[in-house]
């Protein structure tokens, strides 16, 4: 997997402040999207062991309420691939932070069998965060009024209860 930027104290992307990992590759290519760079799979930088503990040690300061990832799109099956073992080692080392990842899929997409995003490791990975922010950009329902998306149709769920449910759980934010 590669990356394009990790911001260290990000306050737009989630509650409180945050370390952001813009991840690469993006097949929803949504028009006029704001990092269109970020659909190219090998933009940027190879996500290594050294950038993970890069990372963990960003987050480990007691302002940074936790760790957002997004992108290009975290939920490509490539990308969730990767993006597993590292969300796993941020919870075990780290439990009290919280985890947001912002994707073009809609959870019901994610959680649908035979989908493009939904692959063996789906559920696991969506199991481990907090907050789902889901939709494509749609730039017909932009609206910059909006607090941590950009489209009307994108809804920050509730991950936990949203798998629990198995259904789309607005999140109480």
């Amino acid at each position: 997997m590669h990356y394009g930027e990790i911001k260290n104290c990000d306050i737009a992307n989630g509650t409180g402040v945050r370390v952001s990992l813009f991840v690469s590759g993006c097949t929803n290519r949504c028009k006029n999207c704001f990092q269109p760079q970020t659909w190219d799979f090998n933009y940027g930088e190879e996500f290594t062991s050294e950038t993970q503990e890069k990372i963990i040690e960003m987050l480990g300061k007691s302002y940074i309420n936790g760790l957002t990832v997004l992108g290009g799109e975290p939920f490509e099956p490539e990308n969730q691939r990767a993006l597993l073992p590292f969300i796993k080692e941020v919870r075990k080392r780290l439990p009290e932070k919280t985890v947001w990842i912002y994707s073009g899929f809609t959870f019901e997409e994610l959680t649908t069998d035979g989908s493009h995003p939904h692959c063996e490791v789906t559920n696991e990975l969506l199991g481990l965060i907090d907050i789902l922010v889901d939709g494509r950009f749609v730039e017909e329902e932009k609206d910059i009024s909006l607090k941590f998306r950009g489209s009307r149709n994108q809804r920050i769920l509730d991950a936990t209860k949203s798998l629990r449910t198995g259904k789309a759980v607005t999140a109480d934010i």
